[in-house]
């Protein structure tokens, strides 16, 4: 598969070949939506907690006698019934990830980026570099219509990324940090010629395994 190579002043810069085994299969939205779910899971912190009845402070002793005051049995103020008791069945501190096959997020992460390619959303740039200031990439990005697109180049330079960073929807990323969240959320996927080339080598190595 061949695309045009673009530069961020819109121009035309060569043609770039995509391995149809990456940019080119049918897209499994039940896979994307697994990896998707699995990353959203490995990012929450876990630090919720609550205290149960045997953490919060108060008494142990009995409230009042088991019988013969006609009110309900009671035997700890710490009980959850009470406003100063325990919670119960509440949250704790623990980690929400999970084991997902390498397989699974290979062909989630290929399943992404054929579905940009499928829907005429992936820009290849023949580079992303020498940033310079904000306000002039802030141009180039409206004249190409980016309001939501994700970069990735197999380096990121230091100055563009400085840049691009106070730039509402814009991110930038190295190819080995692609992944399938960050582009299933932008509208655009701008990949360097150099990053495409980067993605193949690692795609089609973990195929190759």
């Amino acid at each position: 598969m061949e695309i045009e190579i673009r530069t961020l002043d819109n121009q035309a810069a060569g043609i770039a070949t995509l391995d149809d085994a990456v940019f080119g299969i049918a897209p499994r939205g039940d896979v994307m939506a697994r990896v998707v779910h699995w990353q959203l899971a490995k990012r929450r912190a876990g630090t919720h907690a609550v205290k149960g009845m045997g953490e919060v402070s108060g008494t142990t002793r009995k409230p009042y006698k088991q019988k013969g005051t006609g009110r309900a049995r009671q035997g700890s103020l710490r009980a959850p019934q009470f406003r100063t008791g325990g919670v119960v069945h509440g949250p704790v501190v623990r980690d929400h990830g999970y084991d997902l096959p390498k397989k699974v997020r290979r062909l989630g992460l290929i399943s992404a980026l054929s579905k940009k390619c499928a829907e005429g959303k992936l820009v290849v740039l023949d580079g992303a570099g020498a940033g310079g200031k904000t306000s002039d990439l802030a141009g180039k990005f409206k004249t190409l219509g980016w309001r939501s697109a994700l970069i990735l180049d197999r380096e990121v330079d230091p100055g563009f990324l400085r840049a691009s960073r106070n730039l509402p929807g814009i991110d930038v990323l190295p190819s080995v940090g692609a992944n399938v969240y960050d582009i299933l959320r932008h509208d655009v996927l701008a990949i360097t010629a150099a990053g495409v080339a980067a993605l193949i080598e690692r795609l089609t190595r973990e195929i190759a395994r």
